[in-house]
């Protein structure tokens, strides 16, 4: 991708991703890791059941997320600065063979006033299973230089 600085950006641009799968292995190495709650590691837990079946941890599905944004490389090499998450909400529960897009959008650029070589990009992320439904969405401020003159 090339270089995408503060300047470049407009209001309602998107991004989508090419779909990747959440399996079931990764599932529980990730929760047996970082959340080892019953409904992430143990498909015949009581907890699971509650569920019907498996399911993965909001927060594994936020790093794939986060990972997804890594590889997309939608900005290049312009150095990003993450200054904050609003609103996560998982919604529906991810399961082994879900298939899983992610879609961003510019919902507000602000250029700094006390700092003018940069500013502030507020954005939009939707995470949408085989299905089309939500399973997770935020919002997210991240920090952007302007372009060099």
């Amino acid at each position: 991708m090339t270089d995408r600085y503060l300047d470049d950006l407009t209001v309602g641009e998107s991004w989508t991703s090419a779909p990747f799968e959440i399996t079931e292995a990764e599932i529980i190495d990730f929760a047996r890791q970082f959340d080892p709650q019953p409904m992430h590691v143990d498909p015949d837990s009581e907890q699971a059941k509650r569920f019907g079946g498996l399911i993965a941890s909001g927060w594994h599905v936020a790093s794939r997320v986060m990972r997804d944004f890594v590889d997309a490389d939608l900005y290049g090499d312009v150095p990003l600065l993450g200054l904050g998450i609003n609103d996560l909400r998982w919604r529906v529960p991810v399961r082994p063979g879900d298939r899983l897009t992610v879609r961003r959008e510019v919902l507000e650029i602000v250029p700094s006033e006390k700092q003018p070589d940069r500013g502030r990009v507020r954005t939009i992320t939707e995470v949408n299973n085989q299905n089309g439904q939500i399973v997770m969405s935020f919002e997210n401020w991240m920090q952007l230089p302007k372009r060099p003159r």
